[in-house]
Formats: C-alpha cells, sequence, structure tokens
C-alpha cells in the first residue's frame, strides 16, 4: 500500500482494480476527525487547519477490506503525516520588561544586561526561528549585539549627577531580519549607580556666628554643612578644625545623618578677655575613589568668624575650695577667715556675701557681708563636732539674683580641755592567793583629746590619803602602770571588794588630771594557763547562794548519806537462827553477837533521836580554834601550830575551858567521851629542834606552784603557804 499526493494523501491497495470491490477504512490519531478517508478512492483529506507548534505529527492505520466479505485484502499499514512548518511566530522575551544598573562613569563597552528572545517556530527547517536583536530606543548610551542580546554601554562618562535614570527598548526579529519577519521587543530601565565623582562643597566661604559668654562647655553653639552631590557612603564627610585658635577653644563632630559640622565649645568663653575668634573649617569625603584622583582631592574649606556676646556673669571667687581652721573654745566673735569674690564683668560691680541658711553651719559662723570675713557665733567643741562644713554665697550688688555658691570647710583644731581617765571596761580580779609584788592588773587610760594632748599618760595614788597597805601603783612610763599587791593572801570572806583611787595626768599644755576609782574583787582563782579566772564561787553566788546556805546544803546531804550507809551495814549485820523449824515445839532462842550491851548498844537502842540539832544550829565557835580572848588574827590564822603560842596560853586554863564546854554541849549523845591532850609541858632544857620556833629562820620553799597542779592541790598550797606566812611573820 502506498501514499501518493500532495495537497492531499491518497492510498491505493494492488488489489483495487477498479471496481468499487475494496473499501478503505482509517484509524488512529485524529482519524475520522482531523483527517478523512474516501472508502472508494482512498483520498485522505484533513478537515481543518493544522498547528505545528501544538503537534509535529499524527500516527495513522490504513486497511483495505473487501467491499462484500469485509475480510481484509491486505495486513495494516502505518504511516506519519509530518505537519511542515510554516513562520506564524512571533519572537517574544518571557521575562521583560527587564531593570539594570550600571555604575556611573563607566568605560564604552561596559556589560549591562543580557537579553534573550524566544521564537516558538521550527529552528531547524528555514529561518522562521532565526533571531536578530536591534535597539530602537536608548541610543546613543547603549547598544546591543545582534546575535548574543548583551546590552552594553555606548557612551563614555556618563554622569549620574546628569541624568540617573535610561529606558532602553530592545526589538528580537526572525527570518534572520530580512523583510518579511516577525519581531518582537521589550524594556529596559537601567539606572546610573552613584561613585564618589564630585568633592564636597561649602555654599559659601565666610560664615558668621555669635556665641554669648555664658555657653556651657560641652554643648552646641551652632552648625556648618557642606553639599556633596553624590549618595550614601560616597557623600559621607568629616569636619575638622584646622587653626589652633579655634581649635583651642572649639571643637566640631560630625552628624552622618544629616552631614552637618557640630560646633561645641571646649574652654568658657570670657567677652572681658576676647571677644573674636577664627575658625578654619575643613570638610573631607571619608571614601574616596583612587580613579578620579586626578579630579584633585575632595575636601573644601570654609572660614567662621565667631563674635563672643556679653552677658553679666555672677561673682566669682578667688579659689574652688576654702580651708580653716579655729581653736576649741574659742569666745563667741573669733575671727576663722576670709573669702573673696569678685565680678568678672567690666563694670565690677560690688560683691555681697551671706551663708546658706538651710545648712547647719548657720548656728556656728556668721559672715560679714562687705568683707567676707567668717566668724564664730558661739565656742565650738572639737570633741563634739571637729569639722563643719558650710557654704558662703555671693550676689553683685547691681543684679541680686546671679548668686555663686563656694564650699568652706572649717577644722577646730584641740586644745587640751579633758583630763584622762583609767579604761574601766573589765572587772579587776585580785587572786586570793596573791603574793607581795605579784602584778594585780596593767592599766592605761584614754583622753578624748587627739593625739598631741592625749597620747602620754603619768599615773599615781593621790597623796592625800594614808598608805594603801593592800595595794600599790608603779608607773611603767609608757602610758601604763601596773596594780600591785603589797599584803600577802586575800580572803574574800573577810572583805571581797576594795576601791583603789588613781590619778592620771596627760601630756598637754597644761597638763590635766583626773581621778578614777576602780574596783577590785576577791575571788578563788583557777589557772588556765596563763590566765586566772574565778572558779566555784562566781556561779553560784550568781544563782544567788550565800555561802552559809551552800555550807548547810552539802551538810545536809552528807547526813542523808550516812544515814543511808549506816541503815545498810545494820542490815547486813544481822544474823539468821540456825535452827528454824516449824516442827520444833521448844521455845526459839535468839542470839546475838554484840560484844557491849545496855546503854552503849547502838544497835539495840537507836541514839540518834537524843541529839539536838537546834542546839547545834545555836552553836557559833568551832572546837578547833582558840578562845575568843587569844585570838588576834582573826578565822585566817586559825591553824597555826600550837608551839607558837606556848607561852601565850596557860594549858591548864585551855583544858578547864574544853571541859565546861563539852559539858555545858547539848547536841552531843548523853554519854561521858575521853579527849586527850598531847601537853608535854613547856621549859625544856634543850629547846625544840622544829624550825617552827625559830622567828629568824624562813623557809626558802614556795608552795604556789602548788595552784598549778589544779584544784585538787590548792587546799594543800593554801596550808603550807599559811603556814610559811605564819613563820615569816
Amino acid at each position: 500500500m502506498c501514499v501518493h499526493g500532495s495537497a492531499h494523501r491518497q492510498l491505493h491497495s494492488n488489489s483495487d482494480k477498479g471496481d468499487g470491490s475494496v473499501r478503505y477504512i482509517l484509524d488512529g490519531e485524529g482519524a475520522g476527525t482531523i483527517f478523512i478517508i474516501d472508502e472508494v478512492t482512498g483520498d485522505i483529506r484533513a478537515t481543518k487547519s493544522l498547528d505545528r507548534e501544538r503537534k509535529t505529527h499524527y500516527v495513522l492505520h490504513a486497511q483495505a477490506l473487501d467491499r462484500h466479505t469485509e475480510e481484509a485484502l491486505e495486513p495494516k499499514s502505518e504511516f506519519i503525516i509530518k505537519v511542515q512548518d510554516i513562520n506564524d511566530n512571533a519572537p517574544k522575551f518571557p521575562d521583560g520588561p527587564f531593570v539594570a544598573t550600571v555604575p556611573e562613569m563607566s568605560e564604552v563597552g561596559t556589560s549591562v544586561l543580557q537579553v534573550t528572545a524566544t521564537d516558538a517556530d521550527d529552528p531547524t527547517y528555514g529561518n522562521s526561528a532565526r533571531i536578530v536583536y536591534s535597539i530602537l530606543q536608548g541610543q546613543p548610551y547603549f547598544s546591543v549585539d545582534p546575535k548574543t542580546g548583551i546590552i552594553r554601554t555606548a557612551l563614555a562618562n556618563m554622569d549620574r549627577e546628569a541624568r540617573e535614570h535610561y529606558t532602553v527598548v530592545i526589538q528580537a526579529k526572525d527570518m534572520a531580519g530580512q523583510v518579511g519577519g516577525l519581531s518582537g521587543s521589550t524594556t529596559i530601565n537601567i539606572t546610573l549607580t552613584d561613585i564618589n565623582d564630585n568633592p564636597p562643597t561649602f555654599p559659601q566661604k565666610n560664615y558668621q556666628l555669635y556665641v554669648p559668654e555664658s555657653a556651657q562647655v560641652g554643648k552646641p553653639v551652632g552648625k556648618i554643612k557642606a553639599n556633596d552631590e553624590d549618595l550614601g557612603i560616597n557623600a559621607d564627610i568629616k569636619y575638622s578644625i584646622i587653626n589652633s585658635e579655634g581649635a583651642n577653644m572649639f571643637s566640631i563632630s560630625t552628624d552622618r545623618e544629616m552631614r552637618e559640622g557640630i560646633i561645641s565649645l571646649k574652654k568658657p568663653l570670657n567677652y572681658e578677655r576676647k571677644k573674636t575668634y577664627t575658625l578654619h573649617i575643613e570638610g573631607m569625603n571619608t571614601h574616596v575613589d583612587p580613579r578620579f584622583s586626578y579630579l584633585g582631592s575632595f575636601k573644601d574649606t570654609a572660614t567662621l568668624k565667631i563674635t563672643v556676646g556679653d552677658v553679666d556673669e555672677a561673682p566669682v571667687f578667688s579659689i574652688d575650695h576654702y580651708i580653716m581652721d579655729v581653736y576649741e573654745n574659742s569666745p563667741s566673735g573669733t575671727e576663722v577667715g576670709a573669702v573673696t569674690a569678685r565680678d568678672p564683668d567690666s563694670r565690677n560691680s560690688p560683691v555681697r556675701y551671706f551663708l546658706d541658711s538651710k545648712e547647719e553651719g548657720v548656728r556656728y559662723f556668721r559672715i560679714d557681708e562687705s568683707s567676707g570675713v567668717i566668724r564664730t557665733t558661739q565656742p565650738l567643741d572639737r570633741e563634739d563636732m571637729p569639722w563643719h562644713n558650710i557654704t558662703v554665697m555671693a550676689s553683685e550688688v547691681d543684679n541680686p539674683s546671679l548668686l555663686s555658691h563656694v564650699p568652706v570647710t572649717v577644722q577646730v583644731l584641740d586644745v587640751n580641755d579633758n583630763p584622762p581617765e583609767i579604761a574601766t571596761d573589765e572587772e579587776v580580779i585580785v587572786c586570793e592567793s596573791s603574793r607581795p609584788g605579784q602584778v594585780i592588773r596593767t592599766v592605761t587610760a584614754v583622753d578624748k583629746d587627739d593625739f598631741a594632748n592625749g597620747q602620754r599618760f603619768s599615773f599615781a595614788l593621790p597623796n592625800q590619803i594614808p598608805v594603801n597597805p593592800n595595794f600599790t601603783l608603779k608607773d611603767n612610763e609608757d602610758s601604763t602602770a601596773n596594780i600591785i599587791a603589797r599584803r600577802r593572801r586575800f580572803n574574800h570572806l573577810t572583805q571581797e571588794l576594795y576601791e583603789l583611787p588613781i590619778v592620771v595626768w596627760d601630756g598637754g599644755e597644761p597638763s590635766l588630771s583626773g581621778t578614777s576609782t576602780l574596783t577590785l574583787r576577791v575571788c578563788p582563782c583557777q589557772r588556765h594557763g596563763r590566765i586566772r579566772m574565778c572558779q566555784g564561787e562566781a556561779f553560784l553566788s550568781s544563782a544567788g547562794l550565800s555561802t552559809g546556805a551552800l555550807i548547810a546544803i552539802l551538810l545536809c546531804i552528807v547526813i542523808l548519806l550516812a544515814i543511808v550507809v549506816l541503815f545498810i551495814t545494820l542490815r547486813r549485820s544481822k544474823k539468821e537462827p540456825l535452827i528454824i523449824s516449824e516442827e520444833d515445839i521448844r521455845e526459839n532462842v535468839v542470839t546475838y553477837d554484840d560484844e557491849g550491851g545496855g546503854e552503849e548498844d547502838t544497835e539495840a537502842f537507836d541514839i540518834i533521836a537524843l541529839r539536838n540539832p537546834a542546839a547545834a544550829e545555836e552553836l557559833k565557835f568551832r572546837r578547833d580554834v582558840r578562845p575568843e580572848a587569844r585570838q588576834h588574827c582573826g578565822p585566817s590564822r586559825s591553824r597555826r601550830s600550837p608551839s607558837v603560842e606556848l607561852d601565850e596560853v596557860d594549858v591548864h586554863d585551855f583544858i578547864r575551858q574544853r571541859l565546861v564546854e563539852a559539858d555545858m554541849d547539848t547536841s552531843v549523845p548523853p554519854y561521858d567521851s575521853l579527849q586527850t591532850y598531847a601537853y608535854e609541858g613547856q621549859g625544856s632544857l634543850t629547846g625544840s629542834i622544829s624550825p617552827l620556833d625559830s622567828p629568824g629562820t624562813q623557809s626558802e620553799q614556795d608552795y604556789n606552784y602548788l595552784d598549778d597542779w589544779g584544784p585538787q592541790f590548792q587546799k594543800l598550797a593554801e596550808l603550807y603557804g599559811e603556814a610559811d606566812s605564819d613563820v615569816t611573820t
């Protein structure tokens, strides 16, 4: 089977004899709709226009059938119908319009942008899709490459400041640009970007500025601005003062947002001293493009003349802070010092002075309004307030509203007007075991006066009173003194508190003295290292118990313990019967293993009920001491050796007195007792070999070291120490 024809296509089978017995059928893409076939002749026709850009080819299947039997005369044959292209599509720019930028002053030929057009026609057949670019608008500034569509600058030295925006129209034409081709166009908006090709310039070369002399230092007084036609950082300007006259008094800073130079004051102005200043101000770009260095330096200068205005100013003190001094106790009206202020203006108006009434110092000082002399209003006390701070104000007579202030510090100088005193912060403790010459306490003095008059002290006991038999005072000549014991052994039961007046002199001019009375408390001491502390009684006495009450409580406890022990012993000593039998009809015999009996049988008869406790309480003397008539040294000497007093006491009288006491004692049981006194008599021819009777011999042993062994050996130390003391005495 073959296809013939050009305008249309025809199918023909070799079995077709032309008698109409063959019928042609067609199926496939577009069969029956776009393409139809004549069943008899086999002609294929298109029923509508074909668009190559929509579909480039169609695949069809044809077959020849016997019209009568409907049998296939030949197998199906496939054929392809291709749509031939014609130039029916114009070029297009799918991404347009375009926006592009290029730096100003760019060289000729600088690439700006590349545009590309598309053509739907077949690029492989003819010139239907062969595009050529051309520029319709934008000459002579820009050009386009006909083949690539690259847009380039075509004019040198394009200045953004002269013209910034350009509109370029580019045309794309197919058929290689021949007549009859189709075309399309697009628009490109091109903007010139800025570069620093313009220096800053001041609109004027000379400026004037008025500044009053009262302008504050550091505050802005004026502005100046240079113009720059560039944009952004290319227009940034740094301002500076290039002459020394202006730079010493003024400073200039740059406001980057407004691109202005802010002029500020560095030092205070004085109209009377200088009335005008000339400033040479320079404005220079901070970002310079080296390509344009041939244009010159990118900076400009201008001259600013500043006129200082005269202002009525407040008085000015000679110094910023006055320091004065005055002695304490000076009479009212004593001159402390003087302040000085003057009118800084040319007319030199008189000045008046006064104190700030809101301050505390007004009570102590006053000022002469004309001379500025400060005087006291009352005597001052350095120990009460050593420094006074006041504020002096000054105003002009012509303009009282203008005030000046100056601080004045007044130091109160010391005068030796306070006597010294003994520092008595802690209690002074005297140990009962103190020895003659032992230091009781080192005392110091205090003085309210300052170092010059209060740090050198002398100490002594008062001269008017008799010599103190218990204590003496030693001046160490280093502003301290030692309290020293003069006697051996103190007893807090005999006297617990002693008062010691001490006179102290200071080293001032004139020297002052004061008498302080110290209270010394006697107590038993316990050594803890090198520190002696009160023991026992301080704690008990604080609880409110006296010594007698404490002894009575301890005695009761001992008696109760003795009764309990005695009762237990009696119970254990009783014997049970040897034979105890309930069947024994004989009379029970109870035996007692006692050696005594009758009245002396303490187990059979309790004698405690015969004791008279009331009489025991009334007994006021101790049985181991001498009679009252022979006691000379108090209770503390009660345990002295009898041999010392043999010549003073008659032993027979002493024994007789003891016998009377025993008979009259109602606190003992009603039976006799034997009291033995070992007395051999007196007046031995050989004399006593004991050293206790030798008044000239003294023991070289010091038993005070036993204090350091602890409270267990304290009583032993006291016994030996008293014996030694009695012999010495």
